[in-house]
């Protein structure tokens, strides 16, 4: 039996912990400072029964030595800059370049990878805080962040990001969980229905960066306005052919930054059902399409498509596509976005 000792250690000179957080019905969260990583998260059914509904490991060295990205918080820019290049006041910033011709996350060592500061812990709410300096992977500026998690009354893990910068730069932070509604390591999400509050989808390149065109989901497989078995639409030729959804959709927003309801998946079984609220304007939906034969929480077999991410985000690319809500943050500015996971039974 794995423990929480197991989850612990000095890293890059730094402590890393588990933190607990619990609301008043027995919801709880566990949750690293390193790469302020989901490890657990235990959501009720309709016979409230709990379940842990994310992906992630036992101990802190398959935390870092496997999948990187299980629960992190992706930053300094997630998703997906073209050519790990990017240009600001007439001056171009060149990123390190980690997936195939395009800079992914942050670069080779993201926000995933690093020891996050504890600045305060307590039964509901943990406040994590990261430096990143002026030129880390490329990125200008001495970017501050502040990440909050909440566990509030009503099932909601709610995710606040802060941050301020000395120099202009350009930031996108995501949450980059991977969700299965029946309880991580049982199986498919492909009997989960997906529904995308989005009248617009960002078409891909072949490397996987955005092109700058946005097209309308009206009469394509891109339409999730109601809600739709994943099993139906995950083969589909205009997704990764024979592997599945890794694309951004434009989140229906009455204003800009509004925290809008960005859609849900629902698993009728045990009839969980996980809403996404945003202020951010896009949410990539990945179906685990690389995840292939891994062991993971309590010696559980991870495979492809056995999890979704959800992650709210800004528009990948946006920092080369000027029409795109704009990624960039200057001295003085704040950033202030949410990420809200709210969980019910059905």
């Amino acid at each position: 039996m794995k423990t929480e000792k197991d989850l612990e250690k000095i890293v890059d000179g730094k402590p890393v912990s588990l933190y607990t957080i619990v609301n008043a019905n027995g919801m709880s969260c566990d949750i690293t400072n390193y790469g302020a990583k989901i490890i657990r998260l235990y959501a009720p059914d309709r016979n409230k029964k709990y379940e842990d509904v994310v992906l992630a490991f036992d101990t802190l060295e398959e935390v870092i030595e496997k999948e990187e990205y299980y629960g992190a918080v992706c930053g300094r820019f997630a998703n997906r800059i073209k050519d790990g290049k990017f240009t600001i006041d007439g001056n171009e910033y060149t990123l390190a370049i980690n997936n195939g011709t395009n800079a992914l996350h942050g670069g080779v060592d993201g926000f995933n990878s690093r020891v996050w500061d504890v600045i305060s812990a307590s039964e509901t709410k943990i406040v994590l805080g990261l430096l990143s300096p002026d030129g880390d992977e490329g990125y200008p500026g001495n970017l501050q962040v502040t990440l909050t998690y909440e566990l509030t009354n009503d099932n909601a893990l709610s995710i606040h990001y802060e941050a301020t910068t000395d120099k202009p730069t350009v930031i996108g932070l995501t949450q980059h969980s991977y969700f299965n509604l029946k309880g991580a390591g049982n199986g498919t999400i492909k009997d989960h229905q997906l529904q995308i509050n989005a009248d617009f989808y960002t078409v891909l390149d072949e490397s996987f960066a955005l092109t700058g065109e946005v097209r309308p989901v009206e009469g394509t497989p891109f339409d999730f306005r109601k809600p739709v078995v994943i099993a139906e639409r995950i083969d589909d030729e205009v997704y990764v052919p024979g592997w599945g959804m890794d694309n951004n959709w434009c989140i229906r927003k009455t204003q800009a930054g509004e925290c809008a309801l960005a859609g849900y998946i629902y698993e009728p079984v045990s009839g969980r059902k996980m809403e996404v609220f945003t202020t951010q304007p896009g949410m990539q939906i990945y179906t685990g399409n690389w995840i292939e034969n891994q062991i993971g929480k309590e010696g559980k077999t991870y495979d492809r498509q056995d999890a979704i991410c959800l992650e709210t985000q800004g528009f990948p690319n946006s920092p080369n596509v000027p029409f795109f809500p704009s990624p960039v943050l200057r001295p003085g500015q704040k950033y202030d976005e949410w990420c809200i996971y709210k969980f019910s039974a059905e």
